[in-house]
């Protein structure tokens, strides 16, 4: 058995370590007797929806997201919808979680248009949210797995779910989405998003 992981802008997104979240992916893959390729997929590079078993998208600087930001949202665009609307999984870490909703809202008020896959938006705001984030999720639960998941948080956004996606876990410690509604992360197809680092 194979597994194959295209992980998006590698030399762009890794701010806070999120390359961990592959290699602990990688080795209990080994674990298992799975061969596992993690392919790096960056700008200017072909997004090969078929090609891939799970897409992982990680966070970044607002400099580094610039940088890419033409080619992720005008040029892998489309390919990446239509891979969310065909069930292909994504995971999505802060930064790549943003991207992958409507549009961020810098502090000044400009819309930056993000991929528009996912039913939520994100509004920069002065004052960030850092900390330890622990959160409980029914949908982890409701799988006969363990729904406390643990984290660190570092973001100015604040993100606003749409009813289209549901929220991956409840805050019961630390921030999540907003600071105000208790939800943290996204779900939507086979569509993982959170603010939580760490592997």
């Amino acid at each position: 058995m194979k597994l194959t992981i295209a992980h998006l802008y590698p030399d762009l997104l890794n701010l806070y370590g999120d390359r961990g979240n592959l290699l602990a992916i990688q080795r209990r893959c080994q674990w298992r007797e799975i061969d596992c390729d993690i392919l790096p997929v960056s700008i200017g590079d072909d997004f090969q929806a078929g090609s891939y078993d799970i897409v992982f998208i990680g966070g970044g600087q607002d400099h580094e997201q610039n940088l890419l930001h033409e080619d992720l949202v005008q040029k892998k665009g489309d390919a990446i919808r239509e891979a969310v609307a065909d069930g292909l999984i994504f995971l999505c870490i802060c930064g790549g979680f943003q991207m992958m909703g409507q549009y961020y809202e810098t502090q000044d008020g400009h819309r930056v248009p993000g991929i528009g896959a996912l039913d939520f938006y994100t509004v920069a705001k002065p004052q960030r949210l850092i900390g330890n984030l622990v959160c409980h999720s029914d949908y982890l639960a409701e799988h006969q797995l363990d729904p406390v998941l643990v984290g660190f948080e570092n973001h100015s956004g604040r993100t606003f779910l749409g009813p289209d996606v549901q929220p991956l876990a409840t805050v019961t410690h630390g921030c999540g989405n907003n600071g105000e509604d208790r939800t943290e992360g996204a779900i939507f197809n086979h569509v993982y998003c959170t603010y939580a680092h760490g592997s």
